[in-house]
């Protein structure tokens, strides 16, 4: 029988949560869920700049295990479960320098942001989508799971890498139980953060924001497509990963890089 789609209200009735949602990719791919008729909520330690009636806030710091814990809590509390996981929080706050420039407390920290963050929201949603045997889980990764630059952002790279390989290990576990996941590796986005981190790069190596950014886009190998990344590019294809026309896929790596990695 073939299936009829409203973009528009594909998803009415669906309880979302995107964690890091009030910025950057985050608050792109939650505005795109809005549009598709959504009920967002959104996570981030600091709430967004303009309040919107439309997405549910909490304030949470989801790098300890009390955030994630609360978020849960209150989401289970408030909404009574939860259709669709973007875990969408992820960054690296790490100075230049290699390995030698990196404390124990820089490793933790990203680790617990980047890898254990993602890995205590399923753990909190997932037997509920399980007994309701439905449900999707996004894990936003990054390409540099694949292309570590060590210089830079060495600790990012080794956590996404994890959650990559966490994530096709958890979708053949739960798919025969109902549930999709699926992991979405972007280059280079055009972001705050990623501008901040260029700032940290060319201050800590004593180099011009200009020189820092083309040493990572050197390190990337270039960018194909001629530029990085807009927020909303990662949205629509999120928008479209968690919606019934993607029924059928499941425990895939999808790369958005405009071609950076050299591979076929």
């Amino acid at each position: 029988m073939e299936q009829h789609f409203d973009f528009n209200n594909e998803l009415s009735g669906k309880i979302t949560l995107v964690t890091g949602g009030t910025k950057g990719a985050g608050k792109a791919i939650a505005e795109r869920l809005v549009k598709a008729g959504a009920t967002v909520i959104i996570t981030a330690r600091n709430a967004p700049e303009k309040s919107n009636e439309r997405t549910h806030f909490i304030s949470a710091d989801l790098s300890r295990p009390e955030g994630t814990q609360k978020v849960v809590e209150e989401v289970l509390a408030t909404f009574g479960g939860l259709d669709i996981l973007v875990n969408n929080l992820g960054g690296s706050e790490t100075k230049a320098g290699g390995f030698a420039a990196l404390s124990e407390e820089e490793w933790i920290h990203s680790l617990q942001t980047n890898l254990l963050a993602p890995v205590r929201l399923d753990r909190g949603f997932l037997p509920q989508m399980i007994k309701q045997r439905s449900g999707v889980i996004i894990h936003i990764a990054s390409i540099q799971g694949r292309l570590p630059l060590y210089d830079s952002t060495l600790p990012y790279a080794a956590a996404k890498a994890g959650l990559i390989n966490y994530s096709k290990a958890l979708s053949n576990e739960v798919a025969p139980k109902g549930v999709r996941v699926l992991t979405v590796s972007p280059g280079w986005i055009n972001t705050t953060a990623s501008k901040a981190m260029m700032e940290r790069i060319a201050k800590s190596s004593n180099v011009t924001l200009e020189e820092a950014t083309q040493s990572v886009m050197d390190g990337l190998g270039g960018i194909p497509i001629g530029r990085p990344a807009q927020p909303k590019d990662i949205a629509e294809f999120v928008g479209f990963l968690v919606s019934p026309r993607a029924s059928y896929l499941t425990g895939t790596e999808y790369v958005i890089d405009g071609g950076t990695i050299p591979t076929i």
